[in-house]
């Protein structure tokens, strides 16, 4: 948000969905299938805060197995929103730390942070509604 930003903007963003036939690829879906996964912005808030060693980001992220931190970060180093750094030591030490691209992220998925902690009872209370209205539809 600009320092010269104060109105609050109430009207949904003009928005183009890809797949369009005046739009056949423009690459969202390609984008967000990779920072649009909950252990991949996980590792990006982590990250944010500087480089980690791989198991100071296991422990730092609640639920996430060894296996899928590894296809994570790997995944993340090949888009280059990732950098992983190996020393030569014995035994060998390797760090992960953001990109400038990456990087770049961190205002957006602080955004999203704040959008959702700020809008959590209001969702709840819709999920609570509905559930009530439809409890033959078990979606989560």
């Amino acid at each position: 948000m600009s320092p010269t930003h104060t109105a609050v903007t109430t009207t949904p963003a003009e928005l183009h969905p890809c797949g369009r036939e005046d739009h056949p690829d423009c690459g969202i879906r390609d984008v967000l299938d990779r920072i649009g996964d909950k252990w991949s912005v996980l590792v990006i808030v982590e990250l944010a805060g500087g480089p980690r060693r791989f198991r100071e980001l296991q422990r730092a992220i609640d639920g996430i197995s060894q296996r899928m931190l590894t296809l994570t970060v790997r995944r993340l180093e090949r888009d280059g929103l990732v950098l992983r750094t190996v020393y030569p030591t014995v035994p060998a030490q390797v760090d992960y730390r953001l990109t400038e691209t990456g990087a770049g992220l961190t205002h957006l998925v602080k955004a999203l942070a704040e959008w959702s902690l700020a809008h959590r009872a209001v969702i709840a209370e819709a999920r609570h509604a509905y559930d009530q209205a439809h409890p033959d539809h078990d979606i989560r």
